[in-house]
């Protein structure tokens, strides 16, 4: 089978860290993990760093430390795994659906200005597969206005606009170590923010919502807080991999231009990426043409074992969310159904790939 994506760690490369985790008997709150969130801010050029138990912990974790709730709207970009909208309505706010470019499959900053209402309180701009097109913009006009800009970076770790990491430009930035992630430890995530304040309440919501303690024996619980601790072990396979990242974003990249080389004449078109913007290539997604049908050319490929699946989701589109809300956008429903993501690791058999996809057409 040729997979979508092969991890960039080997067991070989943690073994030392793990001998002396186990050894020691730190599983958690250890200095890998202090080490890691200290990495984090030197690597994303920001100025604080929290690990997460996944990005939907760290998107949750943003909405309750910005106030979110009952009440308010929180606009979001359509064209996004469900996480991203379910994390406004688990925390009682109503999610508003913005359409995205058909083009870079981001945020559109015309729709996001027709959906803002005196009620919005905040905006979650996704960074589609690790594409932050736009995003400088979105953070501008969200100063304008006066409202928190959350960065969906799940994807997005190594990539930036005008030379500013992702991590380091919206108020707050969400990472993935997901395995479909460029960075993976199985699961986990991060929050990254520059305002002191934010940070101040992250490290208390954190951790059980703590404050610390005045006597060094029980500790002072000011608020409700949470349990979303990323694992030793976990900040131990995260940190043995960021030394690769910029050399994984080049073969990666590589991949996608031997694809766009050979699928171009096809009428396969790929996502756009602005000039301005280092694309860490976290997904290979083209546009397929409007002549053939996406679900069964990747129906096709599974029969030949080539793994490869849709874009992503118009979440608008969802069951739950078009039954609840009735506000499909039409350009995210387009990409979900005319988007593919194809296989992208060092020495995937490209050849092979666009064979199939030849054979099928």
């Amino acid at each position: 089978m040729i997979r979508l994506i092969k991890p960039y760690v080997t067991f070989s490369d943690v073994e030392t860290s793990f001998a002396e985790i186990f050894q020691s008997g730190q599983f958690s709150k250890g200095h890998y993990i202090a080490q890691l969130e200290a990495t984090l801010t030197h690597r994303l050029n920001c100025q604080y760093a929290f690990t997460t138990s996944s990005a939907t912990t760290a998107l949750s974790t943003a909405l309750a430390v910005l106030g979110v709730g009952h009440g308010d709207e929180v606009i979001i970009a359509d064209f996004s795994f469900p996480a991203t909208a379910n994390v406004v309505e688990n925390c009682g706010a109503t999610p508003v659906f913005a359409d995205v470019d058909l083009h870079t499959y981001n945020l559109q900053l015309s729709d996001l200005e027709n959906k803002y209402t005196a009620r919005t309180k905040a905006v979650i701009f996704v960074s589609c597969f690790g594409n932050p097109t736009g995003l400088c913009s979105i953070k501008q006009w969200c100063q304008q206005q006066r409202l928190w800009l959350i960065e969906d970076a799940a994807c997005a770790i190594g990539s930036d606009e005008n030379n500013q990491p992702c991590g380091s430009i919206a108020d707050l930035s969400c990472f993935s170590f997901h395995p479909r992630k460029l960075i993976t430890a199985g699961e986990g995530g991060a929050i990254t923010t520059n305002n002191e304040h934010l940070a101040k309440q992250l490290k208390v919501l954190l951790n059980h919502g703590a404050s610390g303690s005045q006597n060094n024996i029980a500790l002072d619980f000011i608020v409700a807080g949470y349990n979303y601790r990323l694992s030793e072990l976990q900040a131990a396979m995260i940190l043995a991999q960021l030394p690769k990242l910029n050399d994984i974003i080049i073969q990666r990249n590589k991949v996608r231009q031997q694809y766009i080389h050979e699928l171009a004449s096809l009428g396969f078109i790929p996502q756009a990426i602005a000039d301005n913007v280092t694309f860490n290539c976290q997904s290979v997604v083209f546009k397929v043409p409007t002549t053939i049908n996406r679900d069964q050319l990747v129906l096709t490929l599974r029969e030949k074992q080539i793994e490869t699946t849709l874009g992503t989701y118009c979440l608008s589109a969802t069951p739950y969310y078009q039954q609840k809300y009735q506000s499909i956008q039409p350009n995210a429903r387009r990409l979900q159904t005319q988007t593919i993501t194809l296989p992208c690791f060092k020495d995937v058999p490209v050849d092979q790939v666009v064979d199939a996809i030849k054979e099928y057409l």
